[in-house]
């Protein structure tokens, strides 16, 4: 893995972790994220990596930031929010900013820089999602959602890309200790170090396949409940 990568969500988390993972292997960075104070913080510790702060629920913003990076080689997406929300509390705007943020912001990223890569024939996509995603879960109305729509897409570009020189991949991790999941009030198993998952990343990244679903063994009990009836499944993910 060499050349220019654009991590979107750089400023914290998951995105933080692995902005310092790919240093060490040499790859030139663009960091985004909203906040540009922590962008610029962290620029300071990687030599070399540029800061271009951006709110990526602004689509002329995201294009404009696409063109004024020109060639690059890859494009990461880690940005997203949550807050924990069932539809019996729904609340309209952390909802509806949850699907702006999580999905049409990835959607709005991979529509700037992927016409380019298809023209030159060559690149690099890869977007987060989680495991939420397989299914749906309870109390978990606009993120489970909306990282669904992260792996549809990835699976959607994938299909459509594979032969190519544009390679598509979907990371799908677990519960990461951020002050996002200090949000929630249950057990979280599993629960990883952010740079614990950005090293399963960077193993992905580096391989040829197009998906990694981590925690190993967690994933196991997302995976599979794909194969369960409905009767089934909400009977056990969702008991009322």
């Amino acid at each position: 893995m060499k050349g220019t990568y654009w991590l979107i969500g750089a400023s914290e988390g998951l995105g933080e972790a692995l902005a310092r993972a790919l240093h060490k292997k040499g790859v030139s960075l663009v960091l985004s994220a909203r906040n540009g104070e922590k962008l610029a913080a962290l620029a300071a510790e990687l030599p070399g990596a540029r800061v271009l702060a951006l709110d990526v629920k602004d689509a002329a913003a995201v294009q404009h930031a696409a063109d004024m990076l020109g060639e690059i080689d890859g494009m990461v997406w880690l940005a997203g929010v949550y807050w924990p929300m069932s539809a019996e509390a729904l609340e309209p705007a952390p909802f509806l900013e949850m699907c702006d943020v999580n999905f049409m912001g990835a959607a709005r990223a991979v529509a700037a820089v992927v016409p380019g890569m298809v023209k030159r024939g060559r690149g690099h996509i890869v977007l987060t999602g989680s495991l939420s995603a397989f299914r749906g879960l309870p109390g978990a109305m606009g993120y489970q959602a909306s990282k669904a729509g992260c792996m549809a897409l990835a699976e959607s570009l994938h299909a459509d890309l594979r032969g190519t020189r544009v390679k598509v991949q979907l990371a799908s991790p677990g519960f990461i200790k951020t002050r996002l999941t200090a949000k929630n009030q249950f057990k979280m198993p599993f629960l990883m170090e952010p740079e614990t998952a950005a090293a399963e990343m960077v193993t992905l990244m580096e391989s040829p396949r197009f998906a990694r679903h981590f925690p190993r063994v967690f994933s196991w009990l997302f995976r599979c409940s794909r194969f369960l009836p409905d009767w089934a499944y909400y009977r056990v993910f969702a008991p009322k």
